[in-house]
């Protein structure tokens, strides 16, 4: 809860540091002399400009990897598409859950806690676009949606094997909701976390080692996997727990 207060409160107060694939402008990569691959961005410049700017990479010795103009009527479009974007996969998730479990509640608490996950990382990126200058791009929007299926996919294994623990009655957990999930988490959390380890490892090392066009995509896959792997145990499943509780306290009152 700390974290996504932090994080909200940031989102409005301050809000992204929007890169040029949502403001329009021009970004040009190259390779200097000892391998290192630096990139630049700059808003909308003339042509004398950017053949001043071509002309310092060719002094440098560098070599031009890249030279792209973006328009700003790509902005608009972009944002549009993304809301759509997670809008339908986040309706897609819901419906398939619910129908594979033959519940809502599995469907409407793994979207929850797939939402808490998107918020940790948007957050974390509101701070980081204020304290760092760390700009989002249509990298950013490409992290998200891959986190959201990361999400769902490492709660799945938890709801799985606590629809198994229920249909098959086991006489030391009883109908108990909490000890049949505290059960699932405890056998699906070191397979959990190996999964997240193995991946949390790749992504550490291009944080660290990749050039600046891939850092901050690593950074966001990396936020969005580590807050993907305690949100399975530590909210898709007190959610569904939740619920399972008030909707059996709601059928008893009736």
């Amino acid at each position: 809860m700390l974290l996504l207060s932090i994080g909200i409160s940031s989102l409005f107060k301050w809000g992204f540091k929007l890169g040029i694939d949502f403001t329009g402008g021009v970004v040009v990569e190259y390779r200097q002399e000892d391998g290192e691959v630096k990139a630049q961005k700059f808003a909308y410049i003339s042509e004398e400009e950017t053949q001043k700017i071509r002309d310092e990479i060719k002094n440098k010795n560098a070599e031009e990897l890249r030279f792209e103009v973006v328009g700003p009527s790509i902005g608009p479009e972009l944002v549009k598409k993304t809301y759509i974007a997670i809008a339908i996969s986040a309706i897609l998730i819901l419906f398939w859950i619910a129908i594979q479990f033959k519940s809502f509640k599995f469907g409407v608490s793994a979207i929850l806690a797939m939402l808490h996950d998107s918020l940790i990382l948007i957050g974390s990126f509101s701070l980081l676009g204020h304290f760092m200058d760390v700009e989002i791009d249509f990298l950013f929007v490409t992290a998200v949606l891959t986190i959201l299926s990361f999400s769902v996919h490492d709660t799945i294994v938890v709801y799985d094997r606590i629809r198994e623990k229920q249909k098959k009655y086991d006489p030391e957990l009883g109908s108990d909701i909490e000890k049949i999930a505290n059960s699932a988490i405890s056998e699906t959390m070191v397979r959990s976390l190996n999964n997240s380890f193995t991946i949390i490892f790749m992504l550490l090392a291009m944080v660290l080692l990749g050039g600046d066009s891939i850092r901050w995509f690593a950074s966001a896959l990396l936020i969005g996997t580590i807050s993907g792997t305690y949100s399975s145990p530590f909210v898709a499943v007190p959610i569904l727990v939740t619920w399972d509780k008030l909707s059996k306290k709601l059928r008893k009152d009736l």
